[in-house]
């Protein structure tokens, strides 16, 4: 690695501090981290959702363990030296648990966090049915967040979900609390309007997160107009594995139907690029390096 966590961090919080809209794809796991890395992405956005689709094959609804995310957020930190934004969900309990996610997902080599408001188990912000808790338990969620993170550049981003439940002025009053409670930025889940992101990066003092979903409730907004509306992050959370999946089950698709991938041999990355990917030559320095003669 190029430099320490404690500098990675610190480099982080000051360019979330210049609100400019950075984009950060979304990994569930360490191959998809590496493309994002490679197509020269400033961060990846570790996926909560994601690790659920690709790792246990499931939905969003809560069903990730600590010790999934904890070996998924490890796994993509032996790989690249990118800043790691990582979902933790609700914090996979009450503020005690919260304070233990917190120190292990640090030490795991997380930037920063995102926890979000929804009770437990929680779901997928653009779906329907959540629910949040209520707005002391959050704040103390938040407190015990901040205080068990070891280095204090490591950023604490609190979601709230009560847009989708309880209106946009309750969510925006509920951000406020967080920011309060010592939240460094907010994110203020599935606003259906330019209007309504508006409305929050206006409002809330500290950096803002918009949140990309195809087919969510957030309207798709170009990273020049989500700049101009002041936000800092831009998550991509799920579009790197929304794309595999469709590429996987257009070339399985023709497999079964052909007999062979002669007719998407186009869609298929060659044997030499894979191994470009996973860094086969290094891997082989590294044996030439220890070799026992």
């Amino acid at each position: 690695m190029t430099d320490s966590f404690n500098d990675r961090r610190k480099a982080f919080r000051a360019r979330m501090n210049r609100r400019d809209a950075m984009i950060i794809p979304g990994a569930g796991n360490a191959l998809t981290a590496r493309v994002i890395a490679d197509q020269g992405f400033d961060a990846v956005y570790v996926t909560g959702a994601g690790i659920a689709n690709t790792y246990l094959g499931a939905p969003d609804i809560g069903l990730v363990t600590l010790t999934e995310l904890v070996g998924t957020v490890s796994a993509i930190a032996e790989i690249t030296d990118l800043p790691l934004v990582v979902d933790i969900d609700t914090g996979f309990g009450n503020a005690i648990n919260t304070q233990r996610t917190v120190r292990m997902i640090e030490r795991a080599g997380a930037t920063a966090m995102q926890m979000e408001d929804q009770v437990f188990p929680k779901k997928c912000g653009h779906f329907a049915g959540k629910a949040v808790i209520p707005l002391e338990e959050a704040v103390s969620k938040v407190k015990a967040a901040v205080d068990a993170r070891e280095d204090a550049n490591t950023l604490i981003i609190a979601r709230t979900d009560a847009r989708a439940i309880h209106g946009l002025e309750a969510a925006l009053d509920r951000a406020e609390a967080f920011v309060e409670a010592g939240a460094d930025m907010t994110f203020v889940e599935a606003p259906t309007s330019v209007e309504e992101m508006q409305a929050i990066t206006a409002r809330l003092s500290v950096p803002q997160v918009a949140n990309m979903v195809v087919g969510g409730k957030t309207p798709l907004t170009a990273q020049a107009d989500l700049a101009k509306l002041g936000f800092s992050l831009v998550l991509y959370a799920n579009t790197p594995l929304q794309a595999a999946m469709r590429a996987m089950s257009d070339v399985l698709g023709a497999l079964k139907a052909d007999g062979d991938v002669s007719g998407v041999i186009d869609k298929l990355a060659d044997f030499k690029e894979r191994q470009r990917l996973v860094d086969k030559d290094g891997y082989d320095a590294l044996e030439a390096l220890y070799k026992i003669d």
